[in-house]
């Protein structure tokens, strides 16, 4: 048998996992892992949803985290990216055609993986991208997560002002007339502004960007137009007082002033709107949290953790 998860260096696949793949909304093929906590008595399990090019292999070390604190972990890579089928003929480039089916197939992950496989109760913790997937499908999902940690979720961008507004009249244009699989337009960032962006930790980035160069069939590049249209229609329905009302699943916001993605703003913005919500800001910290420097991560970890805690498992 084949494997399906993969080691790169530095970074180990955790031991007693289970991997395979389910059918997702339309019949594409999600690849999707579950950790076991290492202790006999687990306190639950906790659903991690990714950001845009990432894979399961990138959370081995905060899997092991959680399965050490004695938590599950189920997770899967979203349909074009890591892992799971692809959507293009041109595999490197982002695209997704509906929103909707980002939802879809976290809910089937749900349903038909996460219930029948894992142990009650049932948390959630997702980042950047999976965080505004996680804030639409939240309402529809109350009966299935207890709770909910977003890290850096990817409500808003650094865009603002004309520049913003002209950036969506074109994407809608461009989609709407049959150029939404065309990729966006942009400077290639060289390894060091990656690095500013995303995190403080040069070690963990460099252990990360190994993983793609150890599998580069896991990457994704440059997003399609039609995927950053979509992200923004996501974005302005999930900020939306009436939808932030919907949701009421205790959740927690963990967000970094630096953050060279989300601009914190946004942040603060949705978490006044969001009555279920509560933001824990880190002073310094970047986009990508678990890949953070521990004075930064460490707490994220922690936080979560205590959050997912319930007081008899302590």
């Amino acid at each position: 048998m084949s494997a399906i998860l993969f080691s790169s260096p530095g970074n180990p696949v955790p031991e007693d996992h289970k991997a395979g793949y389910f059918t997702g909304c339309d019949g594409r093929q999600i690849r999707y892992a579950i950790f076991r906590s290492t202790g006999q008595n687990a306190k639950g399990t906790i659903v991690l949803l990714q950001g845009r090019n990432e894979c399961i292999e990138k959370y081995f070390e905060t899997i092991k985290n959680f399965t050490d604190a004695g938590f599950w972990v189920a997770t899967f890579d979203w349909r074009g990216q890591g892992g799971s089928e692809r959507i293009l003929r041109n595999t490197k480039r982002g695209f997704v055609r509906f929103f909707r089916h980002f939802e879809d197939d976290l809910k089937i992950f749900i349903e038909q993986v996460v219930l029948p496989d894992t142990r009650f109760p049932f948390y959630a913790i997702a980042h950047s991208m999976g965080g505004l997937i996680l804030l639409s499908a939240s309402p529809n999902i109350a009966n299935r997560i207890d709770r909910i940690v977003l890290l850096a979720p990817f409500i808003g961008t650094h865009l603002s002002g004309l520049k913003l507004v002209v950036t969506k009249f074109l994407l809608g244009f461009l989609n709407a007339f049959g150029f939404g699989s065309f990729p966006v337009l942009r400077r290639r960032q060289s390894v060091e502004t990656r690095l500013n962006i995303l995190t403080s930790d040069e070690k963990r980035f460099v252990r990360n960007d190994k993983i793609f160069q150890s599998y580069p069939e896991f990457e994704t590049g440059v997003p399609s137009i039609r995927w950053l249209h979509l992200m923004f229609n996501a974005m302005r329905r999930v900020n939306k007082q009436q939808h932030l009302e919907r949701i009421t699943i205790p959740t927690i916001i963990i967000s970094g002033s630096h953050d060279g993605i989300v601009p914190i703003d946004a942040i603060e913005d949705l978490s006044t709107k969001f009555r279920a919500g509560q933001l824990i800001p880190l002073d310094g910290a970047r986009h990508e949290l678990m890949s953070e420097v521990d004075i930064y991560r460490e707490p994220a970890i922690a936080a979560t953790i205590a959050f997912f805690t319930k007081p008899e498992d302590d």
